[in-house]
């Protein structure tokens, strides 16, 4: 009875489990079915990002058009953050899973609007079935209204993770900039659009799972917030979603995966797309990934900008705060079905 009554998923896995527990299992109409998934090398648009403030301006705006436009994901290389911070945080974040069981749960909460928590699964309170894997979320800007919850073991982890979040955020603020003008837009309208700004990061821990075809770490979805900028380790697991089929999203070392958010497909007027993707895991490795969310304040008023609206492309969503959609978000749970349709704007052909 001992290994059920865990509360993390690490400490269960870590038990020796030959089977999942059957609150993991998903039913047979969606499973992962891994042997239909496609591999290839360049899944995604891999963009170089050298002389992006330079003599490859143009050509690298254009690539960001073309990627969020056909891809809604991309990676980037060049990108201007050391490759010694990046090996960095991923060890922080595997020093942190391996620390003993009673340290890490110092920091579980299963409440959603914790500014700082571990926990497991997606929302734990509200889903049917679970999915396989542990996470650490913390927000990170303002980082000093933050940085004081987060965890103070490993002893550098609020240093470490600090230096690393304020490095993602001007990575963040580069794209957004590259994105507003591939839109036609003056470079700094995306960013004013945002309020004071808001940041997230998650820290996931895939632990190798005994029967990977019956589970997801994470069932396929589109992202809430406005850009993802993901790092992963060498670890396969990140599929997205391209003309109905699974593609393997298999890592490169030290770039970053670009995607799309809901609030960008609005502030796009549907030009850009945030698409679905999910994250699957294996029997022998764990995975470590680890998102940072740039996001909207919760008070900023999110639609599509006047200058991208016109007779030939009336506006597709309606104002609305982003509060309002980062709840209605969470209280959904993980479905395929993403929350922009509830914020379409009425349309008398209807």
């Amino acid at each position: 009875m001992a290994s059920t009554a865990k509360l993390l998923l690490a400490d269960l896995a870590s038990s020796g489990v030959k089977q999942i527990p059957s609150n993991y299992i998903r039913p047979i109409t969606d499973r992962p079915n891994l042997s239909d998934v496609q591999i290839s090398d360049r899944s995604i648009p891999l963009i170089d990002l050298q002389g992006l403030n330079g003599p490859n301006h143009s050509l690298i705006i254009k690539q960001v058009a073309q990627a969020c436009q056909n891809d809604g994901f991309f990676q980037v290389k060049n990108h201007g953050i050391p490759e010694e911070m990046i090996n960095n945080i991923l060890n922080i974040a595997r020093k942190f899973f391996k620390l003993p069981e009673s340290e890490r749960l110092k920091n579980y909460s299963d409440d959603p609007t914790k500014t700082t928590r571990l926990s497991t699964s997606f929302n734990v309170k509200t889903e049917q079935v679970s999915s396989w894997r542990d996470f650490l979320r913390l927000h990170c800007y303002p980082l000093e209204d933050y940085i004081h919850e987060w965890p103070s073991n490993p002893p550098s982890f609020r240093k470490d993770v600090g230096e690393y979040c304020i490095s993602v955020r001007g990575l963040v603020l580069r794209l957004l900039e590259a994105i507003s003008e591939s839109l036609g837009l003056e470079k700094d309208n995306i960013d004013k659009k945002l309020g004071k700004h808001g940041q997230h990061m998650a820290m996931n821990y895939y632990p190798p799972c005994p029967q990977p075809e019956l589970t997801y770490g994470l069932p396929g979805h589109t992202d809430p917030n406005l850009i993802t900028i993901l790092l992963q380790d060498d670890v396969p697991g990140l599929q997205v979603l391209r003309n109905g089929k699974w593609i393997a999203v298999n890592p490169i070392p030290n770039t970053f995966i670009v995607n799309i958010g809901d609030q960008m497909q609005v502030l796009s007027n549907d030009r850009y797309k945030s698409v679905l993707h999910r994250a699957v895991v294996n029997c022998d490795k764990e995975r470590i990934s680890i998102p940072t969310f740039y996001c909207p304040s919760l008070d900023a008023i999110i639609g599509p900008p006047k200058e991208l609206i016109d007779d030939d492309y009336p506006a597709v969503y309606r104002d609305f705060t982003y509060e309002e959609y980062y709840e209605k978000f969470w209280n959904r749970g993980l479905v395929k079905e993403c929350c922009l349709d509830l914020f379409k704007a009425s349309n008398n052909s209807a």
